[in-house]
């Protein structure tokens, strides 16, 4: 049974754009269209589709209080049109703390080679997200500044949800704790580093707003995010969190509890040594790489910068990015960790260090902060 999914925008010509590239594959059913967000809540609670596209930018109703009330009476998984602006990158990162699982830049061909690619692009982020729509997701509030658990459940077919993982065989139950550590390996480190993408806004929020101002290690994170957001995305990391959070600059020596977020469109590897450690950003033209940022890339500099110094980790993310960097990383000893499928918004990245054995532990995004501050404690 295919997918339902309502189309929302206030553009004629977008609405059939999106409708005829999701109608090519089988797995997608666009049952309706909506023309503001106050239409789109009124379709959703009456149509209850599967996932729905969604503009920022509308009459009536915008993208964002549409998907505060969507979220409110009839949670659905959302993915979002944003304008590759820095105020568009902002009303982004509202819609998704309000809900929203993914987003993709309005003129999506923009990340694409091509405009089959971009239709293929925006098919495989629906698909995606309408797998999620039948499990449970953490949201995190704006105003959560420490580490209390201030955090909501979402809706979303838990039933569904409870029959599916018990279900499905996980590798991650059979062989790796997944309740969060209680007391530090006694490992010496230098540096976290943290890769992601899908879901990985909200995830890291919940994760770094319960850092304190003096945690002991650099940060490294590398979030797949355009580049018109990155800027926008660590300044209001930086707002809500207790550590220092910056767009990263070539140049930037790392320290102690200071985090410093991958430039999109852009690569960042570290250099220099574990205690003179320097960033430098590359401009990346090259065809063969995927993702700018790379994990992958970002990950193996590191390996050869602070060798087994390192404490890895792999957020949710759709794609596999990460996996070989991560196996740099253990390769010179370094400490890998996964978040575990219940509490991703797609399983990709995190699934593949898994079934790779590259990860150590699998955690919940709930258990994570608090597992991190114990291993690099050294007290």
């Amino acid at each position: 049974m295919a997918y339902k999914v309502l189309v929302v925008d206030d553009s004629s010509f977008f609405r059939r754009r999106v409708t005829d590239i999701l109608n090519k594959d089988p797995k997608l059913n666009v049952i309706d269209v909506a023309v503001n967000g106050q239409e789109a809540v009124e379709k959703a609670i009456s149509l209850k589709p599967d996932v729905i596209t969604m503009d920022i930018e509308m009459p009536v109703l915008n993208g964002i209080d549409a998907v505060k009330q969507i979220m409110a009476k009839t949670p659905t998984a959302i993915l979002m049109f944003s304008s590759l602006t820095h105020q568009g990158a902002k009303a982004t990162l509202e819609a998704l703390e309000a809900g929203a699982l993914d987003f993709l830049p309005k003129k999506f061909s923009e990340i694409a080679k091509n405009s089959d690619e971009a239709g293929s692009l925006l098919r495989q982020r629906v698909v995606q997200i309408a797998r999620k729509s039948g499990l449970s997701k953490p949201r995190v509030s704006i105003r959560q500044t420490t580490g209390s658990t201030n955090s909501t459940v979402s809706r979303l077919k838990v039933e569904q949800n409870r029959k599916s993982t018990l279900a499905t065989p996980s590798i991650i139950r059979d062989k790796k704790a997944s309740s969060g550590i209680t007391r530090s390996s006694g490992k010496e480190y230098k540096l976290l580093a943290i890769g992601t993408s899908t879901g990985g806004p909200v995830a890291l929020q919940k994760i770094l707003v319960q850092l304190e101002e003096n945690f002991p290690l650099p940060i490294i994170i590398i979030q797949h995010m355009p580049a018109a957001f990155t800027a926008a995305f660590a300044s209001r990391l930086n707002s809500l969190c207790k550590i220092s959070i910056k767009e990263a600059a070539d140049g930037d020596v790392l320290k102690p509890g200071c985090a410093y977020l991958a430039p999109g469109g852009r690569q960042m590897i570290i250099t220099g040594s574990e205690n003179s450690a320097k960033i430098k950003i590359l401009d990346d033209d090259s065809p063969k790489i995927t993702f700018k940022p790379s994990v992958d890339i970002s990950f193996g500099s590191a390996a050869k910068t602070f060798s087994g110094k390192v404490l890895g980790v792999i957020l949710t993310g759709m794609g596999s990015d990460g996996k070989e960097g991560s196996r740099m990383l253990k390769g010179k000893g370094a400490t890998i960790w996964s978040q575990d499928e219940q509490s991703c918004v797609v399983y990709g990245m995190p699934q593949a260090v898994d079934k790779a054995d590259i990860s150590q532990l699998s955690l919940s995004l709930d258990a994570m902060a608090s597992s991190i501050v114990k291993e690099v404690s050294r007290g």
